[in-house]
């Protein structure tokens, strides 16, 4: 969430229209020290390093949205999303990493803020570092976990996360199969949706819709980034001075952020980043060994790949993007089951030679797996494109549809996994199709557009 706000006003500040905005909205961010005691900051070199934190502050909401959107209960003032985002030096690339809330942490030796009481170093889940020591403490723990060095530190609660969706006017995200939590409310079917601020709350929340957990719902949050990014830059919100001043005084009510991150800051950052899209952030989790490693008086944790996690640690304090080069073409449309798992048999059902062909090469492209051996069917013309499927494979029937638009679909019970696509007179191409939030590359991240509604 504060990813896209610190973009907008990047952007507002590119586009030449106020110095005097950005200052008055600078003096009003509530200001926290989390580098006290430590040296040399911000540390010049490749890029920015922002460490943008967000906690489970409620104090705002109203009673009825409390029961409404299930934010009931004393907040445990743990950190509910940490993401780690590098700015590349030449301003181009945002670099997006988040940092799983259950992951195993090695506490630093460190002084209580509120006993004075001096802790020895110790383990502790990562989203419960912030509750013990607060700002400063969280960065250092992150430093020593990374050894990326932080130049500035960003939090945010409930309250303005929910506000600024609302001022822009909702934000828009698809998703291919229904998705249902009761622990948040969060209740949405497939296909396309524009969630308002509790909504999407309840959506960047979720944690239980399936066996992924909190790996999925970084995900969710990664997607909503995105998505809040391209909202935030096609609405116009951005060069509209009123508007902007709207969105983002509703936003920093309620943000944190260290003294060095102020108005030039921001408005040096704004004249380097002209053109800034979706697809010039990235996306990425840092890379697990497994979980349920259990830590006696901390519970079950979640332990990095190390030699994964290290490299990605790496490109980052060198400057180079996470995401695979992705040679520009048409956008595709979101399936649930990916094209690579889906067995196909093409038939040709019309007197044109070659289009079998033709169709079995168009699918093979966009990822399914055909058998390469097109046939010719007998009989007479067919008129309509159709496919054949087992009802068991369904899912995979819906995404292989989603390719051919317009397509019929057939039961054919005891037919079996691979799906029996007939090409009709009406046959006109095949749309790109891709799973949801496909993970590519060598760390599985994705570029911005990539997660957005196609």
């Amino acid at each position: 969430m504060r990813v896209a706000t610190s973009l907008s006003v990047l952007v507002l500040g590119a586009g030449g229209i106020g110095h005097a905005v950005v200052t008055s909205l600078d003096s009003g961010i509530d200001r926290v020290d989390p580098f006290k005691d430590m040296k040399n900051r911000p540390e010049p070199g490749r890029g920015m390093n922002l460490l943008l934190v967000g906690t489970d502050g409620r104090d705002k909401i109203t009673r009825d949205m409390k029961r409404k959107y299930r934010l009931g209960g004393a907040p445990c003032r743990c950190t509910d999303t940490m993401m780690l985002v590098h700015i590349s030096r030449e301003r181009g690339r945002a670099s997006v990493v988040s940092l799983p809330r259950d992951s195993y942490a090695e506490i630093p030796e460190h002084v209580d803020r509120t006993t004075g009481k001096r802790h020895k170093p110790h383990p502790l889940k990562l989203n419960a570092v912030y509750a013990e020591g607060g700002p400063n403490l969280t960065v250092r723990t992150v430093e020593n976990m990374t050894k990326v060095k932080i130049d500035h530190y960003l939090e945010i609660d409930f309250t303005s996360f929910m506000n600024t969706v609302d001022t822009l006017g909702g934000v828009e995200i698809c998703t291919a199969r229904p998705m249902k939590d009761t622990y948040t409310g969060l209740d949405l079917a497939a296909g396309r949706h524009k969630l308002n601020g509790g909504q999407a709350l309840q959506y960047v929340r979720s944690r239980h819709i399936d066996g992924a957990a909190d790996l999925g719902r970084m995900q969710r949050q990664q997607r909503f980034v995105a998505a809040l990014i391209q909202r935030a830059t096609s609405s116009g919100a951005l060069l509209n001075p009123v508007k902007f001043r709207q969105v983002s005084s509703m936003m920093l009510g309620s943000v944190r952020a260290d003294e060095g991150f102020g108005t030039e800051e921001m408005l040096a950052l704004g004249r380097a980043m002209r053109g800034f899209t979706a697809a010039s952030s990235e996306f990425t989790s840092v890379p697990v060994r497994g979980v349920g490693h259990y830590v006696k008086g901390v519970g079950s944790t979640l332990k990095w790949d190390e030699a994964k996690s290290k490299k990605l640690f790496q490109r980052l304090r060198e400057d180079m993007p996470l995401a695979p080069h992705r040679p520009a073409g048409p956008k595709a449309t979101t399936v649930d089951v990916a094209p690579q798992q889906i067995r196909v048999q093409v038939f040709n059902g019309t007197r044109a030679d070659g289009l079998g062909r033709r169709l079995d090469d168009a699918l093979r492209a966009t990822g399914f797996n055909t058998t390469r051996n097109p046939l010719n069917r007998a009989g007479a013309e067919v008129r309509r494109t159709y496919v054949r499927y087992d009802p068991r494979w369904d899912r995979s029937a819906k995404s292989l549809a989603a390719a051919l638009p317009g397509c019929e679909l057939l039961k054919v019970r005891g037919q079996g996994p691979t799906l029996k696509v007939t090409a009709g007179t009406d046959y006109k191409g095949v749309t790109p199709v891709r799973a949801e939030d496909k993970r590519q590359g060598e760390f599985g991240a994705v570029t911005g557009d990539q997660v957005l509604c196609p």
